[in-house]
């Protein structure tokens, strides 16, 4: 789960990590009230789960009360890679004499968190590791020992920060960030840029916090920090259905049983031409209520052409799992074509049970390949 800036920067606070004081607006009034509580010059930041807003136009500074409310109305319903725009973050604005980056990942290859620190902020940390590798600091924590303080240091002198002052506050900005990492259960805890002001204080002006959705039953404060508006509306539906799904940009709807495979068969349907519109995990099962929540959340897609039922029988026998797509499909109205290709325990049965029984739109398919290749024609 995807934080907001205020919500990752809330968290950032409560584990003791410098931020810059802000208001939640929603309205160019309240960004009007937020700006006169706050005193000062402040910036109006658009609050969308991705980055580009600077580029964009979501990030603009304010003089003056009035000012911040005319920027608010200029933000507010822009829409920036997709997300539109509903919230801003009101803040008091900083001076920059440097700008850092800092981040702890979990690295799922090393199956560690990684840290990552160079003084090049501000930028992408892509661009840095590809035009600049030998600036950016890398370390990995081993979660059995858990972190040393003596790492933290080992970061500031491989980046490059040389004063002492803005070392001693680094290395204590670091330490902190593991421990939200940690007591979060979270994937990425972002600060980019971490400045320096004028006056040598070290803080994060931003922040991007990605948090485990297997681990949110733990930290329900958390778990109400999500916007349900911001997810699509499949994905809402999905998740209200207790449905594995994901939102793709193709028009071949996929429905298979187990993550591994309906990954698999994302492959085979780019290769066999077409593009995917979703990711949609049944699960071990093949029941008709489970299959009849999956079809409802694909067929709410509007994009969706044609869908594709890819189901191996493991644990769940294939005459089963037709029986669950033929019920399924008596209690809906599908006019979209679907194909189903079934292997495993009794898959010649639950074929024979589709060829005999299935209405005219259903087709039954052998392998993978063969179905892949049916479902995108029929998609086109």
């Amino acid at each position: 789960m995807d934080l907001y800036e205020y919500q990752g920067k809330q968290l950032f606070a409560r584990h003791g990590i410098p931020v810059s004081e802000g208001r939640l607006a929603t309205t160019p009034e309240e960004a009007r009230a937020a700006a006169e509580e706050l005193g000062g010059e402040v910036v109006v930041k658009a609050q969308v789960l991705t980055g580009g807003r600077g580029k964009a136009g979501g990030i603009k500074l304010a003089a003056t009360p009035a000012e911040a409310e005319a920027r608010a109305r200029e933000i507010l319903g822009l829409v920036i890679r997709g997300h539109a725009v509903r919230r801003l973050w009101v803040e008091r604005a900083s001076g920059i004499a440097q700008e850092y980056y800092l981040s702890v990942t979990f690295d799922r290859g090393e199956k560690k968190p990684l840290f990552m620190l160079t003084t090049q902020g501000g930028i992408d940390i892509e661009e840095v590791a590809a035009h600049s590798p030998e600036a950016l600091a890398r370390l990995h924590v081993d979660p059995l020992v858990g972190f040393q303080p003596f790492q933290a240091r080992w970061l500031c002198f491989t980046a490059g920060i040389d004063d002492p002052a803005e070392q001693k506050q680094v290395v204590a900005i670091v330490e902190k960030l593991y421990t939200a990492f940690v007591a979060c259960d979270a994937m990425l805890c972002e600060i980019n840029p971490l400045i320096v002001t004028p006056a040598g204080d070290v803080k994060a002006l931003d922040s991007k916090f990605t948090v485990d959705d297997n681990a949110l039953f733990r930290h329900p404060d958390i778990a109400g920090m999500r916007d349900l508006e911001a997810v699509p509306a499949e994905e809402r539906r999905a998740r209200e259905k207790d449905v594995t799904y994901v939102k793709l940009d193709g028009e071949v709807g996929i429905l298979g049983n187990g993550a591994g495979l309906v990954m698999s068969t994302l492959d085979v349907i780019a290769q066999a031409g077409g593009r995917p519109a979703n990711f949609c995990d049944l699960g071990g099962g093949g029941d008709a209520e489970g299959v009849v929540d999956a079809l409802e959340v694909i067929t709410g897609d509007p994009d969706v052409k044609a869908i594709l039922f890819n189901i191996f029988g493991g644990i769940t026998r294939c005459d089963e799992v037709a029986r669950g797509i033929l019920a399924a499909l008596g209690q809906m109205a599908i006019t979209d074509p679907i194909v189903v290709r079934l292997d495993g325990t009794n898959a010649g049965e639950g074929r024979r049970l589709l060829v005999e029984a299935a209405p005219p739109n259903l087709h039954v398919e052998e392998t993978m390949l063969s179905a892949a290749r049916r479902v995108v024609e029929l998609a086109k």
